[in-house]
Protein backbone atom coordinates (compact mmCIF):
# COMPACT_ATOMS: atom_id res chain seq x y z
CA UNK A 1 0.00 0.00 0.00
CA UNK A 2 1.75 3.38 -1.25
CA UNK A 3 0.23 5.93 1.06
CA UNK A 4 1.87 9.82 0.13
CA UNK A 5 2.29 12.42 2.90
CA UNK A 6 2.78 15.59 2.21
CA UNK A 7 5.72 16.98 4.22
CA UNK A 8 4.94 19.74 6.93
CA UNK A 9 6.28 22.10 4.68
CA UNK A 10 4.66 21.68 1.59
CA UNK A 11 1.71 21.76 3.37
CA UNK A 12 2.28 25.00 5.03
CA UNK A 13 3.43 26.00 1.66
CA UNK A 14 -0.04 24.91 -0.33
CA UNK A 15 -2.01 26.56 3.13
CA UNK A 16 -0.07 30.08 2.28
CA UNK A 17 -0.61 29.93 -1.67
CA UNK A 18 -4.19 28.95 -0.80
CA UNK A 19 -5.01 31.90 1.55
CA UNK A 20 -3.09 34.51 -0.80
CA UNK A 21 -5.37 33.31 -3.97
CA UNK A 22 -8.51 33.27 -2.15
CA UNK A 23 -7.50 36.89 -0.31
CA UNK A 24 -6.98 38.23 -3.88
CA UNK A 25 -10.38 36.94 -5.44
CA UNK A 26 -12.30 38.19 -2.72
CA UNK A 27 -10.78 41.25 -2.67
CA UNK A 28 -11.67 41.89 -6.72
CA UNK A 29 -14.93 40.40 -5.95
CA UNK A 30 -16.16 42.82 -3.94
CA UNK A 31 -14.94 45.90 -5.54
CA UNK A 32 -16.15 44.41 -8.56
CA UNK A 33 -20.04 44.08 -6.66
CA UNK A 34 -19.62 47.49 -5.34
CA UNK A 35 -18.80 49.07 -9.05
CA UNK A 36 -21.42 47.00 -11.00
CA UNK A 37 -25.20 46.30 -10.81
CA UNK A 38 -25.76 42.90 -10.15
CA UNK A 39 -26.86 41.88 -13.56
CA UNK A 40 -24.99 39.41 -15.81
CA UNK A 41 -23.24 41.24 -18.59
CA UNK A 42 -24.06 39.15 -21.21
CA UNK A 43 -27.32 37.32 -20.57
CA UNK A 44 -29.01 40.60 -18.70
CA UNK A 45 -30.58 38.38 -15.29
CA UNK A 46 -30.47 40.05 -12.34
CA UNK A 47 -29.22 39.26 -9.60
CA UNK A 48 -29.84 39.40 -5.52
CA UNK A 49 -29.67 38.11 -1.94
CA UNK A 50 -28.50 35.25 -1.75
CA UNK A 51 -28.19 34.43 -5.50
CA UNK A 52 -25.64 36.83 -5.81
CA UNK A 53 -23.24 34.45 -5.57
CA UNK A 54 -24.44 32.83 -8.91
CA UNK A 55 -22.44 35.83 -10.29
CA UNK A 56 -19.07 35.79 -11.01
CA UNK A 57 -16.28 38.17 -11.54
CA UNK A 58 -14.57 38.00 -15.41
CA UNK A 59 -11.39 39.26 -16.59
CA UNK A 60 -11.58 40.57 -19.88
CA UNK A 61 -8.49 39.49 -21.05
CA UNK A 62 -8.08 36.34 -18.81
CA UNK A 63 -5.30 37.40 -16.83
CA UNK A 64 -6.53 37.11 -13.05
CA UNK A 65 -3.46 38.82 -12.17
CA UNK A 66 -4.69 42.32 -13.57
CA UNK A 67 -6.78 43.97 -11.75
CA UNK A 68 -7.08 47.34 -11.73
CA UNK A 69 -8.37 49.50 -9.44
CA UNK A 70 -11.05 51.09 -11.74
CA UNK A 71 -12.11 47.59 -12.73
CA UNK A 72 -11.45 48.42 -16.21
CA UNK A 73 -10.93 44.27 -17.30
CA UNK A 74 -13.74 42.79 -14.98
CA UNK A 75 -16.78 42.09 -15.79
CA UNK A 76 -20.13 40.66 -14.26
CA UNK A 77 -21.31 37.17 -15.17
CA UNK A 78 -23.48 34.73 -14.41
CA UNK A 79 -21.92 30.72 -13.73
CA UNK A 80 -23.59 29.86 -17.10
CA UNK A 81 -22.23 32.66 -18.92
CA UNK A 82 -18.39 32.43 -17.40
CA UNK A 83 -18.48 28.67 -18.50
CA UNK A 84 -19.58 30.15 -21.97
CA UNK A 85 -17.00 32.84 -22.03
CA UNK A 86 -14.10 30.67 -20.97
CA UNK A 87 -14.71 27.77 -23.68
CA UNK A 88 -15.19 30.19 -26.17
CA UNK A 89 -11.58 31.38 -25.36
CA UNK A 90 -10.45 27.94 -25.14
CA UNK A 91 -11.83 27.20 -28.80
CA UNK A 92 -10.31 30.58 -29.90
CA UNK A 93 -6.97 29.47 -28.55
CA UNK A 94 -7.18 26.08 -30.27
CA UNK A 95 -8.41 27.06 -33.25
CA UNK A 96 -5.51 30.27 -34.04
CA UNK A 97 -3.41 30.86 -36.66
CA UNK A 98 -0.66 28.99 -34.82
CA UNK A 99 -2.62 25.46 -33.84
CA UNK A 100 -1.62 22.84 -36.01
CA UNK A 101 -6.18 22.97 -37.03
CA UNK A 102 -5.76 25.41 -39.04
CA UNK A 103 -2.12 24.23 -40.74
CA UNK A 104 -3.57 21.46 -42.31
CA UNK A 105 -4.98 23.27 -45.16
CA UNK A 106 -8.12 22.79 -46.92
CA UNK A 107 -9.87 19.14 -46.20
CA UNK A 108 -11.51 19.39 -50.01
CA UNK A 109 -10.12 20.06 -53.37
CA UNK A 110 -13.32 19.79 -55.14
CA UNK A 111 -14.33 23.27 -56.51
CA UNK A 112 -18.46 23.64 -56.93
CA UNK A 113 -18.32 26.44 -58.66
CA UNK A 114 -15.63 25.86 -60.90
CA UNK A 115 -17.55 26.24 -64.01
CA UNK A 116 -20.14 28.11 -63.65
CA UNK A 117 -18.82 30.92 -65.11
CA UNK A 118 -18.29 28.95 -68.41
CA UNK A 119 -22.29 27.74 -67.96
CA UNK A 120 -23.89 31.45 -67.73
CA UNK A 121 -21.57 32.48 -70.94
CA UNK A 122 -22.98 29.29 -73.07
CA UNK A 123 -26.86 29.94 -71.88
CA UNK A 124 -26.54 33.82 -73.08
Amino acid sequence: MNTSKTSPATARLDKILADAKQSRESGYREKALKMYPWVCGRCAREFSGKRVSELTVHHRDHNHDNNPQDGSNWELLCLYCHDNEHARYTDQQYFSEGSTASQQGPQSSHKAFAGLADLLKNKS
